[in-house]
């Protein structure tokens, strides 16, 4: 039994909510999807489920958070429908195959520059500037490793799953996801940890 206390949402307040989350949640979708069309159809499709499911809606969470969960949900969706269909490469796929290890590591296995002391995580995360910079890191993911890192770390997706979904050995996913990783902590330390204070 649900004991919960029911929050009565004003739909005129949650119509403004929702449009000014809506650029948000279609970069979010974008990020995934790589397809503006797809990311289109997951974010008006979950507007739809929030405001069919308004009076659902307990107050056991931030209403932010409830949204994305309802939006990660429609990603899935246009993930498995549109899964089998061939993804055209992307310009900066062309890199992908860099050896990023000889870059980043000393032949006797240590990182060439230690990393930048990166602070409280936790205090760290709740900057809406880093969710920007990290945003921004992710979109100049190639297109695969975007996708495979998101698909795993975003959407909480098996691995099992992921290698059945895009016809890929395990070892493969493991190359994908160490490299979309390397990149988005070098892009980070870049952008953000080594970056002078805003």
């Amino acid at each position: 039994m649900n004991t919960a206390p029911q929050t009565h949402i004003d739909m005129q307040e949650l119509a403004r909510r929702i449009d000014a989350l809506r650029p948000t949640l279609l970069r979010l979708a974008q990020l995934q999807l790589r397809n503006p069309a797809w990311a289109e159809d997951a974010v008006s499709e979950t507007v739809l489920a929030v405001l069919q499911g308004a009076q659902r809606f307990n107050g056991a969470s931030q209403l932010k958070t409830w949204i994305v969960g309802i939006l990660k949900h429609k990603v899935l969706d246009q993930l498995r429908q549109h899964m089998r269909e061939p993804v055209a490469a992307g310009a900066n796929d062309a890199g992908e195959e860099e050896d990023l290890d000889a870059l980043l590591y000393r032949s006797d296995g240590h990182f060439r520059d230690m990393p930048e002391h990166w602070a409280d995580p936790c205090s760290e995360l709740q900057r809406d500037q880093f969710f920007a910079v990290l945003e921004a890191c992710l979109e100049h993911l190639p297109n695969r490793q975007g996708r495979v890192f998101l698909m795993r770390e975003w959407l909480e997706i098996d691995s099992r799953v992921i290698c059945q979904e895009l016809d890929i050995a395990p070892t493969n996913l493991w190359i994908q996801l160490h490299r979309a990783r390397l990149r988005l902590r070098e892009c980070l330390q870049a952008n953000w940890f080594g970056a002078p204070p805003r």
